[in-house]
């Protein structure tokens, strides 16, 4: 342990009260008193951490360090609860670093230290405080990625969804571009639930896909081989002329497979392969 972490150590020590409170006025404190005490518990549990890791050895020029473990734990908790508050990566670091002040006004408050000693310790905690914000941030920016990449995959799927049209018929319409991320995703979706529903044919409807090259083709294709090697049949609907007339120019082969221009012939044909007759009612208005 360093001269310098001494100093730190003695000076968070012998005032950490007052710290407490100076870095909770200096960071603007909420307005409610639940905020407050919100702010109040992250400011005590950031000190905590700070004391552990300098007690364990921690420098500024090894942030990665073991020792300063707590620490980072400490803030990337801290980074993730301002990121569902809502709260900008700058007003989070910006509460980190209003501890400089809290420290440096505890420290002109010591009395009989060394200038040099005193200089080289406000040199050490200046450079763990930026640490401690340069870690903020990072995290805050890795925890704001996590929340859109999950909504990502609950918008991805919310947009595949399997529908039960009839006994023994499922249906999955398609909405925008399909990937091959999507393309599996749908695939495990669909396989999944002919296992669970028994159905014997599925419709895939891609009307609301605005385009078909050879790679989107192949995505069905392969999705299609899926459901027949389970034992099921499938049906193409939402072949428009466009798409009809790209899939020609690109030479892909469907054959084999049916297809239809809607999903109500795709319907039509699936519960006449399951036998059932769709007769008129002649005395219906």
């Amino acid at each position: 342990m360093t001269k310098e972490t001494d100093a730190i150590l003695s000076l968070i020590g012998k005032d950490e009260s007052q710290i407490a409170a100076a870095w909770l006025q200096e960071s603007g404190a909420s307005s409610t008193e639940a905020g407050r005490r919100t702010m109040q518990g992250e400011i005590n549990d950031l000190l905590s951490a700070l004391v552990t890791g300098l007690k364990a050895g921690g420098d500024a020029t090894s942030f990665q360090s073991p020792a300063w473990a707590p620490l980072r734990e400490a803030l990337t908790a801290l980074s993730r609860s301002r990121v569902a508050q809502g709260q900008s990566a700058g007003d989070t670091s910006g509460f980190v670093l209003a501890v400089k002040r809290a420290l440096f006004s505890a420290m002109q408050r010591q009395v009989g230290a060394d200038s040099k000693d005193q200089f080289d310790a406000i040199w050490a905690i200046s450079s763990v405080v930026d640490r401690m914000a340069q870690w903020t941030v990072t995290t805050y920016q890795q925890s704001r990625e996590e929340v859109i990449k999950r909504q990502q995959a609950e918008l991805l799927e919310l947009s595949t969804p399997v529908i039960k049209l009839w006994e023994g018929v499922l249906a999955v319409p398609m909405i925008g571009t399909l990937d091959s991320a999507r393309t599996q995703l749908v695939m495990e979706a669909l396989l999944q639930r002919i296992v669970e529903t028994g159905s014997q044919l599925a419709i895939i409807d891609i009307t609301g896909v605005p385009t078909v090259d050879t790679l989107v083709a192949q995505h069905l294709l392969k999705t299609v081989s899926a459901i027949r090697l389970m034992g099921a049949d499938c049906i193409i609907s939402g072949i428009r002329p466009q798409i009809a007339q790209t899939i020609v120019h690109l030479g892909i082969d469907l054959q084999g497979i049916a297809t239809k221009a809607s999903l109500a012939d795709a319907l039509l044909l699936a519960l006449q392969q399951g036998g059932y007759k769709i007769t008129r009612d002649a005395d219906a208005v």
